[in-house]
């Protein structure tokens, strides 16, 4: 890396929360009320007792605290940085009720999580042998999470993943300023060091037959994610200078600006999280001017408001019920053609008369991506008429019994921590499938009555001072 990417990263790319000093935490740790209905905790897919982390921090107990994040959920450590928590547990916190600042829940599972990882303890040992083994396809979220838990139930767990790099999205796609490489992979050894072997750089279909599964394996895991960028299916969509946007935010994440080039008007197509995260990134890489065009107005964007606050703050521009129709250039990007629109009975419809033109020199697609519907043809699961597989939204069984399904595979697109709670109900649902009626082996206990809403007592930790207690 060269110094001038040095300096784009350094200058551009620091986080956006930064980790809370110890003193800091103590002081934000005591501000909770330890609430005994916990609100946060509900709001949170995965469940993690919220207070009681919280208490275990003002405590000093930093280790207890860490245990108590991970065991509820896997992935606590990226999801201390990447968590939309202004809409979760943060969101649900009861000092809103009162016009006053949250709890900083995410900084403390920070706070708590990095000092496990810096001390490099594990607090979690793989559960006696059962004799069964359980392959994991997606070295993503879902297929972490669900490989952990199995681990911890005593399965043989085999992982696969295409990619030679394992963390799926949490490694290539989540911007830069949110969570860097080196915090998913520290994460993902982490997990692994439970006794998961790992066969990357391995797709189901093309180097391994998917049928391979259903005979070596008692039960299968799909937390495969989706697949490529859909197409606009518009003319220029080839030109140089035309990317998608997992692509170039890949580039970003691997800190190699160079395939990229330099661009005076960038102009990010999409109208969802995916593509603010484009927009930031690319003005943060040096582009003169970023504009975001979405085919249909501010009110519909997918994108969080804090998100499309932070690439407004950044500088970039967005242009509202403007749909493409043609990307312009001779063997480069040199502009894009849009017609305005309107929504009629939901619909984006094109207004007759009114097309213009944009002159810029790239364009990112972060439009959704396809659906992997060749693993679900090839395991004859299956998938709903956009292309997602379907699954029980309690066990997340599949049509086939032996294979359970999660992240984004099922929900189309949804966040990390989705993701893992997904993983972490597969592998419980797993263990009832192979051992009908049989409780969890010793150890197990607290994360499985996260699944079954058992958490319902007050713990002495928690003290007398809840919202509702």
């Amino acid at each position: 890396m060269d110094s001038s990417t040095r300096r784009v990263y350094a200058e551009n790319f620091k986080e956006l929360k930064s980790a809370l000093s110890p003193e800091d935490a103590l002081v934000e740790a005591n501000r909770c009320l330890w609430c005994y209905d916990a609100p946060c905790a509900k709001a949170c897919p995965t469940h993690i007792d919220i207070p009681r982390f919280i208490k275990q921090i003002a405590s000093g107990n930093l280790a207890g605290s860490a245990k108590t994040i991970l065991e509820a959920n896997a992935l606590g450590h990226s999801c201390a940085r990447a968590c939309p928590v202004e809409v979760l547990c943060e969101g649900a916190c009861v000092y809103h009720e009162w016009q006053e600042r949250p709890i900083e829940i995410a900084r403390l599972q920070r706070r708590a999580t990095d000092a496990l990882h810096q001390n490099g303890s594990r607090p979690f040992e793989p559960g006696p042998d059962n004799g069964r083994k359980a392959a994991v396809v997606g070295a993503g979220p879902a297929g972490l999470s669900c490989a952990a838990y199995l681990r911890r139930l005593g399965f043989a767990v085999t992982l696969f993943d295409r990619e030679k790099t394992p963390g799926g999205l949490n490694t290539h796609g989540i911007a830069e300023y949110k969570m860097t490489q080196r915090v998913s992979l520290d994460e993902v050894k982490r997990l692994l060091g439970l006794g998961i072997e790992s066969r990357l750089g391995k797709e189901i279909g093309r180097d391994i037959p998917a049928e391979k599964l259903l005979a070596d394996f008692d039960a299968v895991f799909l937390g495969c994610g989706l697949g490529a960028t859909r197409k606009l299916g518009i003319p220029g969509e080839g030109l140089r200078g035309v990317w998608d946007a997992l692509s170039f935010i890949r580039f970003v994440k691997e800190r190699n600006l160079k395939p990229l080039g330099k661009s005076r008007v960038t102009v990010v197509l999409g109208g969802g999280n995916t593509a603010v995260d484009t927009v930031t990134q690319s003005k943060r890489t040096g582009a003169e001017r970023v504009i975001l065009a979405y085919r249909r107005g501010r009110e519909d964007m997918g994108a969080y408001d804090f998100e499309v606050e932070l690439a407004k703050s950044d500088g970039a521009e967005f242009l509202w019920n403007a749909a493409p129709t043609k990307i312009l250039g001779k063997t480069k990007v040199e502009g894009i053609e849009f017609c305005r629109t309107q929504i009629r009975q939901g619909r984006v419809v094109a207004i007759p008369g009114s097309k213009f033109k944009l002159a810029c020199d790239r364009v990112v697609k972060a439009v959704g991506q396809e659906k992997n519907r060749s693993l679900a043809e090839s395991l004859g699961l299956k998938t709903d008429s956009d292309g997602r597989l379907k699954a029980d939204p309690e066990t997340l069984g599949t049509s086939n019994p032996k294979v359970f399904a999660g992240g984004d595979a099922v929900n189309g697109g949804a966040e990390v921590v989705n993701a893992a709670a997904d993983g972490k109900r597969a592998a419980w649902a797993i263990w009832r499938y192979l051992n009908p009626g049989l409780p969890p082996p010793p150890g197990n206990d607290y994360w499985v009555s996260t699944i079954e809403g058992r958490l319902v007592a007050p713990i002495p930790e928690r003290g007398g001072r809840g919202h509702h207690g």
